[in-house]
């Protein structure tokens, strides 16, 4: 079993207004992963890095580096580096100076502190830069420079505070290339904060859904995207269609009148859940030959799916993405596979959750 490099144990943070920014946090980050903490505004994401940079002390709980509480240590003494969201550079230095900040501070020598400034810059794909004025840099440029300030420090952690989200779009996918290419060349742990779902899937070891100050849900991004817990994961990651359904056995479940199989199992006989299937898992057939059959509403073209809206006899509406189009107004069938339905239990906790999946992949 890997040591972890940081343990937050039932860390929570309460401000003197009475405001809980974080509720009983409990995480294990691993050397050598990429992290993301994906939430929307306000989930306490950026909170959770600045108490592990040591910028923000926790209410209750115990922050723990490489098998050492370090609640109490200053934020200058910790082995992290942060990159933040708007790059905090300084305007009135070039590009050298910049990056040598941090070592000049700590009057490192002039040799070591050259050789790896341009090393670093070299790192981000910046060589011949050093000379460069700040303001002379593009966006994608600018946020180089902020990586490469933070790596030069040789932290063994860096923390990245939506340090893409003032880039345009074209830009920002390919920087999650080059920042995801990074970390497995540099081999250190990054923790990354997002509020994009599509960000986080694509450059994540690992990720923690976030909400209201709580972690909903952790795992690989493959593990959330397919067994979301709950509703709001379910939905905040990805497009979902979700119904209410009922319990009849295990691997039995029964929404909108019929009975499916399914792959999940271990809920009590007749419990109320939610269903939960992805537009992308639904198959497009004749009515007579569908699990479903819908009417289709609207469509939409988007590049490289058209995106089609349809309702059942019950009125409950249909998500669908097909590479091929649907007359509006047309009935249609869709089929899935059992392992396509996703059953969620209404309150069911992440530990409760894994213990059920871990007891049936078991069996």
């Amino acid at each position: 079993m890997v040591k972890p490099i940081i343990e937050l144990k039932n860390i929570t943070k309460r401000y003197d207004d009475g405001f809980t920014a974080l509720e009983n946090i409990n995480m294990t980050i691993e050397p050598g992963k990429f992290y993301s903490l994906l939430g929307p505004s306000g989930s306490g994401k950026t909170t959770i890095l600045r108490i592990i940079a040591g910028f923000t002390d926790a209410t209750e709980g115990t922050v723990i580096f490489e098998d050492q509480k370090i609640n109490d240590l200053p934020a200058n003494r910790r082995k992290v580096n942060t990159v933040f969201q708007n790059y905090a550079l300084f305007p009135h230095m070039d590009v050298f100076d910049n990056v040598a900040f941090g070592l000049t501070l700590k009057k490192k020598p002039v040799k070591e502190i050259r050789e790896r400034v341009l090393n670093a810059l070299k790192t981000v794909q910046l060589p011949g830069y050093a000379n460069r004025e700040i303001s002379e840099l593009s966006g994608g440029q600018q946020q180089r420079v902020a990586i490469a300030r933070a790596i030069v420090n040789e932290p063994k952690v860096l923390l990245l505070d939506e340090p893409l989200s003032a880039l345009d779009m074209k830009l920002r996918k390919d920087m999650q290339y080059e920042l995801r290419e990074l970390q497995q060349r540099l081999k250190i742990t990054f923790i990354f904060v997002t509020h994009d779902q599509e960000e986080a899937l694509a450059m994540s070891d690992e990720i923690f859904v976030m909400n209201d100050g709580k972690v909903l849900q952790s795992g690989t991004p493959v593990d959330i995207y397919d067994e979301p817990i709950n509703h709001f994961v379910a939905n905040f990651i990805g497009e979902s269609n979700i119904v209410p359904g009922k319990m009849i056995d295990d691997f039995q479940v029964e929404f909108v009148g019929k009975t499916f199989e399914c792959a999940d199992a271990g809920m009590r006989h007749g419990e109320k859940v939610e269903v939960v299937l992805r537009p992308e898992d639904l198959d497009i057939t004749k009515p007579e030959q569908g699990k479903l059959v819908v009417e289709v509403d609207t469509q939409l073209f988007r590049g490289d799916h058209f995106e089609i809206v349809g309702y059942d006899e019950d009125g409950n509406e249909w998500l669908i993405h097909s590479t091929n189009p649907v007359r509006d107004g047309k009935k249609i069938g869709l089929t899935f596979e059992p392992e396509d339905i996703h059953v969620m239990r209404f309150g069911e906790k992440e530990a409760d959750f894994d213990a059920r999946l871990e007891q049936y992949e078991e069996d």
